[in-house]
């Protein structure tokens, strides 16, 4: 028999067409025939045979050709590394690669600064063909049809689930626990505890838990964090949490307490009673690969159980890597500092405490009590209230509802310290304080050579209410910088924040004033209101509008705890933006200012020397200059304030706003009364008529002394 191509029956006439693949050296395939009868020895029949072996070595050797040359081109795909981008990467271009062959997803790739970065992958494994430990034929059908259209579905695993093993749910532990925890499988088995959480289930038992907090700490190992970061739904965290809390929710505890320990989840369940003494729940665990162990404990007073019916249940859980976890895949800028701890409570507890260990004890690093919002997916400082903190650990009292229901501590935004800024701050306050002492007695002594005039006297007020409200600011400041933050003295930190707040402000609207000043005299003329009007108008302003935004923001924020910033007794920005309620109005009224000093140029340049109006033309030009110079001066200032606290980190903002901020009285004194020339020479007559006097009492004295005066007998 002789291998021969495939030809049809039309073309090899007696021969049987059935084709069989025969293999071929080096992977190559030919085809055969099968003969039917003897092949016949005529000389033309040979020739034909000859012909026919011709033809079938000249295609042997092209197919040859051909499969080698597919073949080689199947090695370079199969050896072409999965999950890179080949083409050009252009910044902000997306590019989409598929996963490794029998895995379905894809991986995301995203171009920044010239290099792929993968951004997203929904890799899987797992499916409801192989998630449950039964053989491949007993999932088959579901329903009475075929499920493969519906195997990466997680709803379809569940009703498998919950059809299979529902007394338990063990019969998917196995194959989980040996899933590698890539990021696609981790979505699935997100979304499957989700599921399992919400079937109608009011008879969950310890065996069940069990088997649920199996599933879940797969997923939170500490080896598959960074792993949470390449999952497309953000809020796979959030949700695995609120699963988790949900499933726990419907726990039943027996008479005998409940404890469910694996290595990143640790749930414990227990009666209340009126009758106890009050309950704890104390938690140590590893949160990460080290052995270290942190603890956590929750604390349920005497007082609070008298509110709970008799009996009642409590359900705690603690989770060492959830806190990163979250902070990985919500990529938020915070870092958990603690253990996690759910509480599922009755309703009539109002009130809990909680000790957290840090995980970095560190000591320039303050912590924050905070709650995890469930329904905005996001940590809240409002629900809990630090009580103690020291480098080890930190007490919080915290107030636990439907949306709160896990508790943990933060660790507070980095404070640059530097002994530089310390130094800066603390000499420059002094030589601002003596600077506004020194000028608001200059003001006293020459005040009634100065306020001769009605708009040299509205001048003089407002320099001196700038001076005074500015030095009351600063030793307000000092007071606050010596309160050791809100955590130990939090109603003398509120009221230093709040007068620091009003004072600071107060500086800029009495600017305003100022600017108000001189618009009215150049619109309208001076004499028509009467001089205690417009005194009365300018207190307002300067008094009146600072006050009414520091006493709403203290009332607006401060029932919140978001008054305070957590490490300094100042107004907060992380959480409530409080900051917002000074730097707003203060650049304001900086951008006003400059308005208002532009328009004074345009209207006076064109005053006659010897006009009518020269000299309050003269006084009008005199403020624009002070406020020309003063205005940006604290409009610069306060501008590195808001750069200090979008760049915290940034040393070189933080030593130009100490130096502007601290000698700010400084500048005050030169440029409000020192270069003021008519205060110059307010001084210069001061001090020689004190010579005079000085003379005059010394020529006095002689003369006693030369004719002492005799007294009569």
């Amino acid at each position: 028999m002789l291998g021969v191509t495939c030809k049809t029956t039309a073309e090899l006439e007696g021969y049987h067409s059935d084709c069989l693949h025969l293999p071929g050296p080096a992977g190559v395939h030919t085809c055969g025939i099968l003969p039917e009868r003897q092949l016949p020895k005529t000389m033309t029949q040979m020739l034909l045979l000859l012909l026919y072996g011709f033809v079938f070595l000249l295609a042997t050797e092209s197919c040859r050709t051909l499969c080698q040359a597919a073949n080689k081109s199947k090695e370079q795909v199969s050896t072409r590394p999965h999950g890179e981008c080949h083409g050009t990467c252009v910044d902000n271009s997306y590019c989409s690669q598929p996963c490794p062959p029998d895995t379905p997803g894809d991986m995301g790739f995203l171009c920044r600064q010239k290099k792929w970065r993968k951004v997203t992958d929904t890799c899987r494994t797992l499916t409801a063909f192989n998630i449950f430990e039964a053989d491949l034929n007993s999932v088959q059908t579901f329903g009475g049809s075929k499920i493969s259209e519906y195997t990466n579905k997680p709803e379809t695993i569940t009703d498998l689930l919950m059809e299979k093993c529902p007394q338990d749910l063990s019969c998917v532990i196995r194959n989980i626990q040996k899933s590698p925890r890539i990021p696609g499988n981790i979505a699935v088995i997100v979304q499957l505890l989700h599921n399992i959480s919400t079937v109608p289930m009011t008879d969950v038992d310890e065996a069940k838990m069990q088997s649920y907090s199996i599933i879940a700490n797969h997923i939170l190992n500490s080896k598959s964090i960074s792993n949470w970061t390449f999952i497309p739904e953000r809020n796979s965290s959030c949700v695995l949490l609120h699963s988790i809390n949900s499933f726990a929710r419907k726990l039943f505890v027996n008479k005998h307490p409940i404890d469910i320990a694996d290595t990143f989840i640790h749930t414990v369940g227990t009666i209340l009673s009126r009758d106890n003494a009050g309950k704890n729940f104390t938690f140590s665990m590893r949160v990460n690969d080290t052995s270290d162990m942190v603890t956590g404990k929750v604390l349920i007073s005497r007082e609070e159980l008298q509110e709970v019916p008799s009996p009642s249940q409590a359900v705690s859980i603690a989770f060492p890597t959830l806190g990163a976890i979250l902070e990985a895949s919500v990529l938020e800028s915070i870092t958990v500092n603690g253990l996690v701890l759910s509480v599922i409570l009755p309703k009539e507890l109002e009130k809990i405490s909680l000790i957290f260990e840090k995980i970095s004890k560190s000591e320039d690093r303050t912590a924050q009590c905070v709650g995890w919002h469930s329904l905005e997916g996001r940590w809240d400082r409002k629900v809990c209230q630090m009580i103690e903190e020291n480098s080890q650990q930190a007490v919080c009292n915290c107030s636990p509802s439907k949306a709160f229901t896990s508790f943990s501590i933060l660790m507070a935004p980095h404070v640059l310290q530097s002994p530089i800024l310390i130094y800066i701050t603390y000499i420059g306050l002094g030589v601002s304080i003596c600077s506004l002492i020194l000028c608001l007695s200059i003001e006293a002594l020459v005040w009634g050579q100065v306020t001769k005039t009605e708009i040299s006297y509205l001048r003089h007020v407002c320099i001196a209410n700038i001076a005074t409200t500015l030095l009351m600011a600063d030793v307000w400041f000092v007071v606050a910088s010596f309160l050791s933050g809100p955590t130990k003295h939090h109603s003398a930190c509120v009221a230093a924040t709040f007068f620091v707040h009003f004072f600071y402000l107060s500086v800029f609207f009495w600017m305003l004033a100022k600017a108000l000043l001189i618009l009215y005299g150049i619109l309208i003329v001076f004499h028509t209101l009467p001089k205690s009007v417009l005194v009365a108008a300018l207190f307002a302003v300067g008094y009146g509008g600072p006050l009414l935004i520091a006493a709403i923001t203290v009332a607006a924020t401060e029932p919140g705890n978001g008054y305070l910033r957590p490490e300094a007794c100042w107004l907060n920005w992380d959480m409530t933006k409080a900051l917002l309620a000074f730097v707003v109005p203060a650049l304001a009224i900086v951008v006003v200012n400059l308005v208002t000093v532009t328009l004074v140029i345009v209207k006076t340049r064109r005053a006659a020397m010897g006009s009518s109006m020269f000299q309050e033309v003269r006084a009008i030009v005199r403020i624009s200059k002070n406020i020309a110079i003063l205005t940006p001066l604290l409009g610069l200032t306060w501008g590195f304030g808001i750069a200090t606290v979008l760049n915290d980190g940034s040393l070189a903002c933080h030593i130009i706003f100490s130096l502007l901020n601290a000698f700010q009285g400084f500048f005050i004194l030169v440029f409000g009364t020192i270069l003021d020339p008519k205060i110059r020479d307010a001084l210069k007559d001061r001090i020689n008529s004190a010579q005079w006097i000085s003379r005059i009492s010394e020529n006095v004295s002689s003369d006693f002394s030369r004719h002492p005066t005799k007294v009569p007998r």
